[in-house]
């Protein structure tokens, strides 16, 4: 058991720092394609591609006070995207209900793809 938990804490602490090396590299390499003012470019045999994302993140209590139907709440149990979304496939609440209930959120994502 010693040396799992010493494993364990190696690779929670190599973990760590490629989380930390990984930040700083996504962040260069925004601030780099912010500066050509690019979304995308070649570089090296990699693509390199900006995607911009939005992302809802509800209000629970607007949410609470917009569902009539105690049993649709209780399916969400708290504020889940996808399952909100799922909802509104399905037609159980409408996207006009949920007005006024959630904030937008702009998420930049970055992919690197080996060409």
């Amino acid at each position: 058991m010693d040396k799992k938990a010493k494993r364990y804490f190696q690779l929670k602490q190599r973990h760590k720092a490629i989380e930390q090396e990984l930040s700083k590299l996504r962040n260069d390499i925004l601030d780099h394609c912010a500066g050509q003012g690019v979304s995308e470019l070649e570089t090296g045999g990699y693509q390199v591609k900006i995607v911009l994302q939005e992302r809802k993140e509800y209000d629970e209590n607007k949410l609470y006070e917009a569902l009539p139907d105690p049993a649709v709440w209780r399916m969400l149990s708290r504020p889940d995207v996808s399952k909100i979304a799922s909802l509104i496939k399905l037609n159980v609440i409408s996207e006009e209900a949920l007005r006024g209930c959630y904030a937008v959120k702009n998420i930049t994502l970055l992919q690197v793809d080996k060409r």
